[in-house]
């Protein structure tokens, strides 16, 4: 009697075809930020207190409204490095001009609007450079972080500006419905940003320019116009963060304010998921992104590990989100 050798199929519709079918890369910051809950939760008592889960949202709203104006910049396969420069010397100037306009809310409402205008100014200065001076992206927002921080130092003689304005400390230290002021205005920004990227022709044209800037411009897509815009909404972002810092402290220490927020920054958008290449992300993976990176500094400091060592757990992750995504293209 022959042997006769037998192939074992599995159903399309089998758990396992279904399992293997699965895009594990997409929802990897999703299963990740579950873990990570889970396990924190586990590791110490203090983690899921409520005062404690509110604080970790406020520290990382800051960080958070500015990576998402540079998740637009890197799915357009750019990069800015200035961000954190400018939120420096945007919160110094709103709170020099808030003292200067005087005391109450009209002064807070035009300081307000004048640190997002000088944020989406400085973003389109950003913008007009590399486009326009045909300069890299890097190198160009490296500059302007030296610049920026200089000019910050120099027009407040390198030391704290304070606010003498009663009503500006509410608007980034208040409280709504038992939540920060500063979580609901990200929340809000990140629908605002995720409507814009993914409903909207606007959105389909940053994702085509990172893709192939080349082709982009064949399909009649103002690829120039395109890649300046991600700047002056990264910029945006940076005016809105500046005014909830500055009003949190209701002062801006030239040297300290926004001191690697741009590598913070970068570093959510890449564990959200979003292509470093370009052509490729989420806002809501940008949002998990910077959960994770604030559990991560929170469950550090829960657990005495020194501050000394905290920058190279956050490196270590930003390794790994990197190396997933090399893995998820191939």
């Amino acid at each position: 009697m022959s042997e006769q050798t037998k192939i074992i199929m599995v159903s399309p519709q089998s758990p396992m075809a279904r399992l293997a079918r699965f895009p594990w890369v997409t929802y990897a910051p999703l299963i990740a930020l579950i873990i990570l809950l889970v396990a924190s939760g586990l590791a110490s008592e203090h983690f899921l207190i409520p005062r404690n889960l509110t604080n970790v949202l406020r520290q990382v709203s800051y960080t958070g409204i500015i990576a998402l104006g540079m998740t637009f910049v890197i799915i357009a396969g750019g990069i800015d490095l200035s961000v954190g420069s400018m939120v420096a010397l945007v919160g110094v100037l709103c709170i020099m001009l808030l003292n200067w306009l005087g005391d109450g809310w009209f002064a807070v409402m035009l300081a307000i609007a004048a640190a997002v205008t000088m944020g989406a100014a400085l973003g389109a200065i950003n913008g007009l450079i590399i486009t326009r001076g045909k300069v890299a992206s890097f190198i160009a927002t490296l500059a302007t972080m030296s610049i920026l921080r200089s000019l910050t130092l120099y027009v407040s003689d390198a030391g704290e500006v304070v606010s003498e304005n009663n009503s500006f400390p509410e608007v980034g230290g208040g409280y709504w419905l038992g939540i920060p002021v500063p979580v609901w205005v990200f929340a809000c920004l990140a629908l605002i940003c995720h409507v814009l990227l993914k409903h909207t022709a606007y959105g389909r044209h940053v994702c085509a320019v990172g893709s192939n800037a080349t082709v982009a411009s064949y399909s009649a897509i103002k690829v120039r116009w395109v890649y300046f815009t991600t700047f002056v909404i990264a910029g945006v972002m940076v005016g809105i963060s500046a005014v909830m810092l500055s009003s949190r402290l209701n002062s801006v220490s030239p040297g300290d304010a926004g001191l690697f927020y741009e590598l913070d920054a970068i570093a959510a958008v890449v564990i959200g998921g979003t292509a470093l290449a370009g052509g490729r992300g989420t806002i809501w993976g940008t949002v998990i992104g910077v959960i994770i990176l604030g559990i991560i500094n929170n469950m550090l400091n829960l657990l005495g590990v020194s501050a000394y060592l905290q920058g190279t757990v956050k490196g270590l992750v930003i390794l790994i989100a990197v190396l997933a995504q090399f893995k998820g293209d191939r």
